[in-house]
């Protein structure tokens, strides 16, 4: 996130990234979705979309709404 970059991984392969602290090495999640939110050109936070069923993975629907939530938060979130 500190590089403002998005990530999705479209399986459960190594290019996963843990979410839960609780979550070690495991590879729970079939696909993530990552957009950071940006204030004041600052990297607040994130929005996660994860998916535990083998068979999802996520669609051009779940990137949008990722990505209009982490723009709206950053909008109002500004200081």
């Amino acid at each position: 996130m500190e590089n403002k970059e998005i990530f999705k991984s479209k399986e459960n392969n190594e290019i996963s990234i843990p979410v839960t602290e609780n979550e070690g090495r495991q590879k729970i999640y079939n696909s993530q979705v990552i957009y950071p939110i940006i204030s004041d050109g600052d990297v607040i936070g994130s929005v996660i979309l994860i998916a535990k069923e083998p068979s999802k993975e996520m669609n051009d629907a779940d990137n949008k709404v990722a990505q209009s939530a982490a723009g709206f938060l950053g909008n109002h979130l500004e200081i």
